[in-house]
């Protein structure tokens, strides 16, 4: 009796199944559909309104061109002097952090390089003294 139970069950969820598959299909159409429509009444009015926008712009051209460009010197002459004023606001407060020994991010690696520069700096020194002494030794002992 249980395996007869079974096959009716089963034979019940079949339907349920293929109903559900037709209900997913007609959303998926119907959405999809439904997007193309309005993606094609948007690319009509697109084409509508440069077809009546274009004689404007070519009126206006001599006018809209230049402040065209005075709005985009404007904007970037207004972002690069924030990204400026920004940059320099950072280099203050991260040299007074330096100076006031805070120790701020990488400032072990200038430490670093400053110790190389100064050794550099050193070994230069001696070079440059042991050659000269070396020179006026060897001119002393000749007659020009």
């Amino acid at each position: 009796m249980a395996q007869n139970q079974q096959p009716q069950h089963h034979h019940q969820e079949q339907p349920q199944q293929l109903s559900r598959k037709v209900a997913k299909t007609t959303t998926a159409v119907t959405l999809t559909g439904s997007l193309l429509l309005l993606s094609a009444l948007t690319l009509a009015a697109t084409v509508i309104g440069l077809v009546l926008a274009t004689p404007v712009f070519v009126i206006f051209s001599p006018v809209l061109v230049p402040a065209t460009i005075a709005v985009f010197l404007l904007g970037a002459g207004v972002f690069t002097a924030g990204g400026l004023g920004a940059t320099a606001t950072f280099v203050l407060t991260w040299m007074y952090k330096y100076v006031s020994g805070q120790h701020p991010v990488g400032a072990d690696q200038l430490d670093r390089i400053k110790s190389k520069i100064v050794g550099t700096a050193e070994d230069i020194r001696e070079k440059s003294a042991q050659l000269g002494h070396e020179a006026l030794k060897g001119t002393k002992g000749t007659n020009y």
